[in-house]
């Protein structure tokens, strides 16, 4: 899903730039692979186009919403920080910040000019705040809003006002730039284009979401090659009931957690292709499928894990 996406690419092609803006909420110790995929595909972005990115690290929404407190919130946005440039983002083109570090100045003075254009009532409609919320909670939107224009941040894009801007973020961050577009033409600004993926399954399957409070849930960029192989237990299987049935039925690969998981990280789309027609025709088991998975992700965390024992400091 994405909105104005064919345009930005069809203004690019004419010559106009653009730069990328995405962002985290760190609520964790560390990102699962639900968190890393959207990274992924923006460092894709980043080296197709050669253009600037932004991401923003929202520890006071963390703050906000979670029961942490303001150093727990800022320490988790460093730790997630290392996960993040351990991508292997554009060090020359690529500029993150935390909000409690950063806001103030030009993009408090945008913040200001969205919050202005945004009635109670609409907030409440597009968030669905109650009489019982807080009101740093109702006026956070402006926020996250504002690092879709370039003039947030002019010693990135100074004189360079229209700036367009394409956001890569998961569909849950709709409201947010829906309410950002509405505004945009109003504060004499570009309306941000959209690039939004679906969510990543939970490895129950498509019903379940990752969560942070059960690790059985999701595969952390942490866990060990022993952690990994929870894929064999949790990861929910369209495979049939028996060897024998699997032999002769094959495989649901439309419900199966690891066929969905091997289209995101199997970069071979050869081998992808004859594991799927291997499993759906009921050549392969589900072991043996989980077991590649298995392998598939084991080389995916120790690559990360390599790059964010690179990463030095906090600053």
């Amino acid at each position: 899903m994405g909105r104005d996406f064919n345009e930005i690419l069809d203004l690019y092609e004419k010559g106009e730039k653009f730069y990328l803006y995405t962002g985290r909420g760190p609520s964790s110790e560390s990102l699962h692979l639900g968190h890393l995929v959207p990274f992924m595909f923006t460092k894709y972005l980043q080296d197709a186009f050669k253009v600037p990115l932004v991401i923003q690290l929202t520890d006071d929404e963390k703050f906000l919403w979670k029961n942490l407190t303001v150093n727990e919130s800022k320490r988790l946005a460093r730790e997630n920080a290392k996960d993040i440039i351990a991508c292997g983002f554009d060090v020359e083109k690529t500029f993150m910040f935390s909000d409690f570090n950063f806001v103030g100045g030009a993009f408090y003075e945008n913040m200001v000019k969205v919050a202005r254009c945004v009635t109670y009532n609409k907030v409440v409609g597009i968030f669905g705040f109650s009489q019982e919320d807080h009101i740093r909670k109702i006026s956070f939107p402006p926020v996250q809003a504002v690092p879709s224009f370039p003039s947030s941040f002019p010693h990135l894009f100074s004189g360079m006002e229209q700036l367009r801007c394409l956001i890569p973020c998961a569909i849950d961050q709709d409201p947010y730039f829906r309410m950002t577009r509405d505004v945009a033409p109003r504060i004499g600004c570009q309306k941000p284009s959209l690039t939004e993926s679906r969510f990543f399954p939970a490895l129950q399957g498509e019903s379940t979401k990752m969560s942070a409070s059960d690790p059985n849930s999701a595969i952390y960029v942490t866990d060990s090659e022993e952690e990994i192989k929870k894929v064999n237990k949790y990861a929910f299987s369209g495979g049939q009931d028996s060897a024998e049935l699997q032999r002769e039925l094959g495989a649901n690969l439309e419900v199966d957690v690891p066929v969905k998981y091997l289209n995101f990280f199997l970069e071979d789309d050869d081998d992808l292709e004859q594991i799927k027609k291997g499993y759906g025709d009921g050549n392969l088991l589900t072991g043996k499928v989980k077991n590649l998975l298995g392998d598939v992700l084991s080389e995916l965390v120790k690559r990360h894990t390599r790059a964010r024992a690179q990463v030095t400091g906090d600053g």
